[in-house]
Parts: C-alpha cells; structure tokens; sequence
C-alpha cells in the first residue's frame, strides 16, 4: 500500500474519495470532472487499474453495443482511503463483496445518475475558477438521525446526496432528489415530509432540489406543490432543457417564483454557512 501512495496526485486523492462515498463512476464522468481529455482521463485509468487501486467492469446492454468502463475502488484503494481517514479498514472479503454489489445492483443507473449531477458541477468548477464543490455527501451518511452543522436539531432525511456549492461569494447548502421519471408524483411530495420534519426539530431549511427528467414532469410537480404545505425551499431543474448547461447555471425554478430561473448558488438559505463547518461534521 505504501508503494503506491507516493504516485498519487490530488487529483488521485479526489476520485479515490469520491469512489469509497459513491460507489460507482463512469470513464466518462470523470474523465468530465478532472481531466482535461477522455484520452488523458482513460490513460491515469489505466495506470491506476494496474497498480491495483480501481476495479473496472461493463454493464450487459440488452440492446447491443457497450457500456463505458464503469470504475470502483479495488482492495487496496479503498484500505488507502480508509486509512487517511482513519475508518476501519475494510476486509478482502468485503471489497470482493461491495465491488459485486455495485456491479449487478437494480439501482445502478440510478446511482449514476446522482452522481453525474455531481461531477457536472466538479466539471463546471474545473473551468470556472470562482465556483467551488465544497462537499458531496452520499445518502448512506444521511439516511439515519444526523445533526446538521450549526444547530442542535437531530432529524432523518432521504435525500440521495447532500451537496455545499460555492460561486462569486454565494454558497448554498441543498439536499438532492435524482428523479428518473418512475414514480409517482405524489411519491415525490411526500419525501418532503422528512425535510420539514427536520426543520419542525429546529433544523435548517435548506433547499431540497428535484433533478426532474422532462419538463413535463417538472410543470405537473409544481401544480402538485400548490397544495402542499412546505416548510424548506423547493427548487426544480429539467433535465430535458439543460441545453448544454450544468446544474451550477440558472436552470432552477424556484416553487412559488415565477421568474427569473435561478443559479445553484443564487438558490435561498436560511443564514449564511461556512463549509469548514462540514470537515468535522459526520452523520
């Protein structure tokens, strides 16, 4: 294991955490969130498949043709990451087992959903030196009572990831809802009960934010909003009218405001927070 640390560069450091909290990414999305090219991304890939780091694998495709490479943390990346965190090294057994998982899990696609959210904005702060990812939280840190940083309130939530974005100044603190489009809306307002239930214990209403597939679905969630009563922002995005855009742009439409759509940054919070408050802050 020592062998190899010397040979990794920040940039290293950053997936090889990112793939210990979220499992799974694509060459694709990485190669969009650090690298300036697929081909140099595919390269320091390579390299770091061969010194025993990641686990690589493609997905069946029922319909023919190929997957990207799908990327995860080998045996001896993940005892690297847990070591610099100071987490109890995981057993041969268990990697063998998590890398199985990931590969045949139903959820997959979902899963990489979410984090392509994440990675267009690690893209977006890659090309713009003003805006900064401060932290990307997985749902498996959130899905149990947690205490958010600067309050004294305890609550559970289900979002999908937690993330601290920063641009010109602004930072916003929001809990993510990756929507694929199969269930039900009313599914959907009622994962809003845990989020004002949260805020009832004296927590923070930070935004929750639905990454809706079609703007279709997007007009029928608000119309649906109207009726119910929220205690935290609610903003939505369309997948289908990005046009190039990532999710830092102004593609939010904030519920209850007609106009204008608003940037991630620009989105509203309760107070201002510092992102150092979440280094020591573990659900």
């Amino acid at each position: 294991m020592l062998r190899v640390q010397h040979q990794l560069t920040e940039r290293d450091w950053r997936l090889l955490g990112w793939l210990y909290d979220h499992a799974v990414l694509t060459s694709f999305q990485i190669a969009h969130a650090l690298f300036p090219s697929l081909n140099y991304a595919q390269r320091r890939l390579t390299q770091l498949t061969e010194l025993g780091l990641l686990e690589r694998f493609r997905p069946f495709r029922l319909e023919g043709g190929s997957h990207p490479y799908h990327y995860a943390l080998a045996h001896t990346g993940a005892l690297i990451v847990a070591a610099s965190r100071g987490d109890e090294p995981p057993r041969r057994a268990a990697s063998v087992t998590r890398l199985h998982r990931i590969a045949t899990s139903r959820n997959l696609d979902h899963r990489l959903g979410i984090n392509q959210f994440f990675t267009d904005l690690a893209a977006h702060e890659r090309l713009h030196p003003a805006a900064r990812l401060h932290h990307w939280r997985p749902d498996t840190k959130l899905n149990r009572f947690f205490n958010p940083p600067g309050t004294m309130a305890y609550g559970m939530v289900h979002a999908d990831a937690l993330g601290v974005w920063s641009e010109h100044g602004q930072t916003t603190v929001w809990y993510l809802e990756h929507d694929q489009g199969t269930e039900a809306l009313g599914v959907l307002v009622e994962k809003l009960a845990g989020y004002n239930n949260l805020v009832r214990r004296g927590g923070p209403a930070w935004p929750v934010l639905f990454w809706l597939h079609s703007t279709t679905r997007e007009a029928n969630l608000h119309r649906r909003l109207a009726d119910t009563r929220l205690t935290v922002p609610v903003a939505t995005a369309a997948r289908d009218r990005l046009d190039g855009r990532s999710p830092a742009d102004a593609v939010w439409h904030l519920h209850g405001v007609a106009s204008p759509l608003l940037r991630l940054a620009e989105l509203p919070m309760p107070g201002e927070v510092d992102p150092a408050d979440f280094n020591q802050a573990r659900p």
